[in-house]
């Protein structure tokens, strides 16, 4: 499949109408196949990197529309930092705070064996798991 195929089909999939703008910065979301975790300010580094002109707006105003369309995960590392993931299943991830990086933790190796009892009328939507690694 090629990367313009793949990502018109991920647009496809979330409902989203491919343009110019959305179909460049889901080529670098997803183009090649592999999953990833980025920032704003990194996929628009990567962008102008790639010769494409958009602005920092535009990269978060996509990876919003992204993630309302259910193509990525934003996880918040702290109330300033938030990293979005094209991997959409629940797993957990590791922040490495040495260098500021999110990767994907072994979810067979998390046991969460229960939660607290949610308030009437309400459902759990996701459990975010952020395993924070410093050095030793």
């Amino acid at each position: 499949m090629t990367d313009n195929m793949r990502s018109a089909d991920w647009l496809d999939a979330g409902g989203l109408r491919p343009t110019r703008q959305r179909l460049a910065l889901a080529e670098l979301l997803v183009g090649d196949g592999l999953n990833r975790h980025v920032t704003a300010e990194s996929l628009f580094d990567l962008a102008v990197d790639a010769g494409e002109r958009v602005s920092l707006a535009t990269v978060y105003n996509t990876l919003r529309a992204f993630c309302d369309a259910g193509l990525l995960n934003e996880v918040v590392v702290d109330g300033t930092k938030s990293y979005f993931d094209t991997r959409t299943d629940d797993h957990p991830h590791f922040y490495w705070e040495d260098s500021q990086r999110l990767t994907d933790a072994p979810a067979d190796e998390l046991a969460i064996t229960s939660l607290p009892k949610v308030p009437e009328g309400m459902a759990v939507a996701r459990v975010d798991v952020v395993i924070r690694l410093r050095r030793a």
